[in-house]
């Protein structure tokens, strides 16, 4: 049996805001990965089913091509593309649905346009201190994904049957890639009960790894072979492993973006490695990607170092300097 978890006034308050409204935009983080985007575009999906016609996913800017399979994925705004038109979007709807993030500036430049916008907001997220911008907000950090919390959110409502095999496909692969496939914030039994649900619906989740895990680009795979021998740098006494690329470096390899994804998993193969920084140069800033074993708290040094924060276990920040300063702020945390 599946817990209940959300609180019934919020449910209530949900499925009235989304019976009333008929333009809905669902709008996630920067830089989205498998989680927001699965989240996503299985709640896009679920609400054309109750015979909502105007639902669009809208993102900051364009997700790995390694879910470019997933169901719906050709329809995304992405705002970097086209700021007038994703915001005009924003204006006009009237229920708006914030998904895997926590507060607005996560949205990056969406950030602005969100928070003017007029339209009704529901956060469904599942990270810690979410901000108060949404007139209502499902928010449980002990949860394993917000992929998850969304198939509650439908479970909640009584809507189970309307989840088909594309929204259970969307579901799982949000569900896998917050959790390392599994391998963290994944102890709770409830989690295999849903992947059992989705299951049933007729998913594939064989064939998911392999499109999301499996399926590299020659440029992807030479990249990983350049970081594991060139830029993977051990810090034994710490238990502790780095990986940094800059622009250049991943002009190199023409980067494409989601070539990096799971970069800063590797380390943690190692015997005695618990804690691995992934630091890399964008455009604007240095993105920088943690990742634990055990009982290490990535999510503390995320936010003392690099002002960010998330799980235990899987975290992330930005750094606003050189890459050099970022990699030198990582080792003075250590």
């Amino acid at each position: 049996m599946i817990t209940r978890i959300i609180e019934e006034s919020s449910l209530k308050t949900s499925r009235q805001w989304i019976e009333e409204a008929t333009n809905i935009i669902i709008v996630t983080h920067i830089s989205p990965d498998g989680d927001a985007l699965g989240s996503s575009l299985g709640l896009r999906l679920f609400l054309r089913s109750l015979g909502k016609e105007r639902v669009t996913v809208m993102v900051p800017n364009a997700a790995s091509s390694a879910f470019r399979w997933m169901p719906g994925a050709e329809t995304i705004v992405i705002h970097e593309e086209d700021h007038a038109y994703a915001a005009g979007m924003l204006a006009e709807a009237d229920l708006i649905f914030c998904l895997d993030f926590n507060e607005p500036k996560r949205a990056g430049r969406l950030n602005q346009p969100l928070v003017e916008a007029e339209a009704r907001k529901i956060m469904i997220d599942h990270h810690l201190d979410p901000a108060p911008f949404c007139g209502v907000t499902i928010s449980h950090p002990t949860i394993s994904s917000t992929s998850e919390l969304v198939f509650r959110f439908m479970h909640g409502l009584g809507e189970m049957e309307r989840i088909d095999e594309e929204i259970a496909s969307c579901i799982y692969t949000g569900m896998m890639t917050d959790t390392g496939s599994f391998t963290y914030n994944s102890n709770q039994p409830e989690i295999y009960q849903i992947i059992c649900e989705l299951i049933r619906k007729g998913i594939d989740k064989d064939l998911i790894y392999r499109r999301v895990n499996q399926v590299y680009s020659e440029n992807r795979l030479r990249l990983m072979g350049f970081v594991l021998y060139r830029k993977m740098r051990l810090y034994p006494r710490y238990k502790a492993a780095l990986i940094s690329l800059s622009k250049e470096e991943l002009a190199r390899f023409n980067y494409q973006v989601g070539d990096s994804e799971g970069f800063v998993n590797l380390p943690l193969s190692i015997e005695n490695v618990e804690f691995c920084a992934f630091i890399r140069e964008d455009n604007e800033h240095i993105k920088v990607s943690l990742r634990s074993v055990g009982d290490f708290p990535c999510n503390r040094f995320a936010a003392r170092f690099f002002r960010g924060g998330g799980h235990k276990n899987a975290s992330g920040g930005e750094y606003y300097g050189t890459l050099h300063r970022a990699i030198a702020q990582f080792e003075r945390g250590l």
